[in-house]
């Protein structure tokens, strides 16, 4: 027992102490600016008054029905008002939401439904063919709400007894929520990719989602009442946790039912967005805008993207369209970005390439994240900050996930040695800025060389007919695996594989080269990321 008198007399009391969740947000934000405009959705505006009012009536709703601690709402719903509402009603009951990606197919809804033993869907009639499918398909039998936009009415079946708008009406505005007893209770349920088995269901607590989103109004440099467009699907890594993140600074969610050039040049023009979330297909949209579609905007842009580095060119366009792209990297497993390349100031005298060399790299942790490190995997050291030793990258920390539901093996095997481990190879450059490299299962090996998928993409990049491009490993005979590189071409533009080849050889050391070049359309994820592993098949049996 300690002696010191810090630790005499000085307890935990409901005074000085109280459990940490992000909901505390949305009551402070109604409570201080209660008129400032919290929601726009296509001609709808909603104040922080009636969006607080409106998720306490959701809670209540939920609460008559039955839900409470421990139950799971699963919701469909594209980036819309109710979504945002979901993420406080829901975990204001003590329930768990979770956000189905609104792109899976009926078989991994069904699964996903019954692992999470779902209690009770909310669902867009946009999605009502899959989710009927997925709800013939599931063992459990929840009680069903459809969602029908009077903003952009959709003619998708109802499958539900009653309507989202109908629901909440009877519940009460003034619904009396608490904290969880507990900050480890558990907020959010978000299933991973599941590209070589089943989805892992990723369990967030509140405890982590509050530390991530007042890390995301910083590393964002968010400020009083930003303006944010939802290009992010909401159902990925719950938005990042901006749904939450918002609240913090009062700020006002620009709703986006589907992501298209023009809709998001007016959204930004229209409403003065300040900023936005995305992969780098929505980059790639932006830019391939006609002059249409494009708008001059008021004053720059925050553009947060995560997964590829974004090449030199796309960052100079986006430039030249008024963006400041931050590039940030994370996974399901860390609440969304949890690295961010912190820009410094002495770099803006560098070069257009430096800089967008400089850009490229993930960069260091983030604010609520403890550590970060690049480590042999097999002796859990780190490597050195050489720029060239690859290493894996690991975090650990209070944004890190609770585990995986119903999977402890996979927990153990995720968080072994006290630290998480992605699974992505990178470098420690000397300054502490980390960079990818690959995945563990992307990296190419070839006669015993490693080459890095990420660094041959980049050289293709910078090739002016090139729109995208994917490199995997291809099996080979004489070097057990060469380099293989599918490519998209940029409307109008007509260039050979052998043409590409060459620049590659131009640019990259003879055996990082690839040897087959195919012109195809690349598979993506709901998220915009390229399907490597479908692309992985192709090679393997060309």
């Amino acid at each position: 027992m300690s002696t010191s008198p810090y630790d005499r007399d000085l307890d935990k009391t409901p005074a000085n102490f109280q459990a940490l969740s992000p909901l505390t947000f949305l009551d402070r934000a109604a409570g201080i600016f209660p008129d400032h405009t919290a929601i726009i959705h296509g001609s709808r505006r909603t104040s922080y008054d009636a969006f607080y009012a409106r998720a306490r009536k959701l809670a209540s709703a939920l609460a008559k029905h039955g839900v409470s601690k421990g139950d799971t709402v699963s919701v469909m719903l594209a980036n819309t008002p109710p979504m945002l509402e979901a993420h406080y009603g829901v975990p204001m009951t003590g329930a768990i939401l979770n956000c189905l990606n609104t792109r899976l197919d009926a078989a991994a809804i069904a699964f996903i439904l019954d692992h999470a033993e779902a209690k009770v869907v909310i669902t867009d009639r946009e999605f009502a063919s899959t989710m009927k499918a997925a709800l013939e398909q599931a063992d459990v039998d929840p009680f069903v709400i459809d969602y029908d936009d009077p903003e952009f009415p959709q003619d998708g079946e109802l499958l539900g007894d009653v309507e989202y708008e109908a629901f909440i009406a009877d519940g009460d505005p003034e619904f009396q929520w608490s904290l969880p007893a507990d900050e480890w209770d558990s907020i959010a349920l978000n299933y991973t990719s599941g590209t070589t088995g089943n989805p892992k269901g990723v369990v967030y607590s509140h405890r982590g989602a509050y530390l991530m989103v007042t890390s995301n109004v910083i590393a964002a440099d968010m400020g009083k009442h930003p303006v944010y467009l939802w290009t992010l699907p909401m159902f990925h890594c719950n938005g990042w946790c901006f749904p939450w993140s918002l609240s913090v600074v009062a700020g006002t969610h620009v709703c986006l039912r589907w992501v298209r050039a023009g809709a998001v040049f007016d959204a930004l023009a229209d409403h003065k967005v300040t900023h936005l979330c995305g992969a780098p297909v929505v980059m790639s949209t932006l830019l391939g805008a006609s002059e249409e579609e494009k708008r001059d905007l008021p004053h720059k842009v925050q553009f947060v993207t995560a997964a590829a580095p974004p090449p030199e060119a796309v960052l100079a366009g986006m430039a030249d369209a008024g963006f400041n792209v931050v590039h940030v990297y994370g996974l399901t497993e860390v609440y969304g970005p949890a690295v961010v390349n912190e820009w410094r100031e002495k770099w803006d005298s560098a070069s257009a390439a430096e800089r967008a060399t400089l850009k490229a790299r993930q960069g260091v942790r983030y604010p609520c994240l403890e550590d970060l490190a690049v480590c042999d995997p097999s002796t859990m050291q780190p490597v050195p900050r050489d720029g060239e030793t690859i290493g894996e990258v690991m975090l650990r920390g209070n944004i890190i996930m609770k585990g995986y539901l119903k999977n402890p093996r996979a927990t153990r095997e995720a968080l072994a040695g006290g630290w998480f481990h992605s699974g992505d190879l990178g470098v420690w450059h000397p300054d502490g800025y980390i960079q990818l490299k690959d995945r563990s299962k992307d990296i190419i090996i070839s006669g015993g060389e490693n080459i890095s998928s990420i660094e041959v993409e980049d050289t293709f990049y910078k090739h002016p007919a090139v729109a995208a491009v994917a490199v995997v490993a291809k099996p080979d005979d004489k070097w057990g695996e060469t380099p293989c590189a599918f490519v998209e071409l940029k409307n109008g533009e007509d260039v050979s594989a052998e043409d590409l080849i060459k620049f590659a050889r131009d640019n990259l050391a003879a055996y990082k080269c690839p040897r087959h070049v195919v012109f195809a359309e690349l598979p993506k994820t709901s998220t915009g990321k390229i399907q490597k592993f479908k692309l992985r098949t192709v090679a393997e049996e060309m």
